[in-house]
């Protein structure tokens, strides 16, 4: 995998949108590694750069992402190198009702996103 990445400084703004390099680290014990082969753009991703939302970091935007799984974490069971997957807006939300913190994990918000080699 490429450490080749689009990297959104603080505050964003279209100004402030670079390529840069942030290393791919392997997959920790409960986590995959994705070559992704498709993104899309949505509003969310819209607001995050243009500044609207802009992160309080500096972050790799997208929120959604889907490829093939290409490494696996120690402990993952339900995934294995091959498989194609796509990602979900908010990664901790497993059930019940919505909550405001489930934005804090928000791919390309909260978290890096997928606009990545």
């Amino acid at each position: 995998m490429s450490d080749r990445a689009i990297i959104l400084q603080s505050g964003g703004g279209y100004d402030k949108v670079t390529l840069g390099k942030r290393p791919a680290a392997a997959p920790k014990a409960h986590e995959i590694s994705v070559r992704l082969h498709a993104n899309s753009l949505n509003y969310h991703d819209f607001a995050v750069v243009s500044g609207m939302w802009g992160p309080a970091e500096p972050r790799i935007p997208m929120a959604d992402g889907a490829g093939v799984v290409i490494a696996v974490g120690d402990a993952v069971t339900e995934f294995k190198v091959g498989d194609h997957v796509v990602s979900t807006f908010f990664p901790t939300w497993l059930d019940g009702e919505p909550n405001v913190e489930g934005f804090a994990t928000v791919p390309g918000d909260g978290v890096d996103g997928y606009a990545r080699e």
